[in-house]
């Protein structure tokens, strides 16, 4: 019998030094609010051990979640005559986008052109190292 329990225990459940199972993803929650209920919170998974690509994803989310730009806006103190202003063109940004998104719908305008898959793109120029 050599070493001492955990690490006969660590050898037979193949855990890492972080304590998860080796070839197991494990999730990280990231809390956004104080009340702690489901709706408040975003959850990343951290699949293989890559943290980069968690990374990524939890920044695209905090993107779409608009709080990297509330974070910015907080940095500083705002006003409240500058908070008027703001909000009033935050909402005529909202009216003219939900105008346009209706005038697409009823066929006034032309549908915005789709963009191209990530996997379209890159097999645009042929495999990697061919040229000519």
């Amino acid at each position: 019998m050599c070493g001492t329990g955990s690490e006969r225990f660590a050898r037979s459940h193949l855990l890492n030094n972080d304590g998860a199972r080796v070839g197991q993803s494990r999730t990280t929650a990231v809390a956004l609010g104080a009340s702690g209920s489901s709706g408040d919170e975003l959850r990343v998974d951290v699949r293989n051990n890559d943290v980069d690509q968690a990374l990524r994803a939890l920044k695209r989310k905090l993107q779409r979640e608009g709080l990297l730009r509330e974070l910015k806006r907080r940095r500083a103190y705002e006003k409240p005559s500058e908070r008027r202003v703001r909000e009033r063109g935050d909402a005529i940004r909202r009216a003219r986008k939900l105008a346009r998104k209706q005038a697409q719908r009823e066929g006034l305008l032309p549908a915005p052109k789709k963009k191209p898959s990530p996997v379209a793109r890159r097999g645009r120029n042929g495999p990697a190292g061919s040229s000519g």
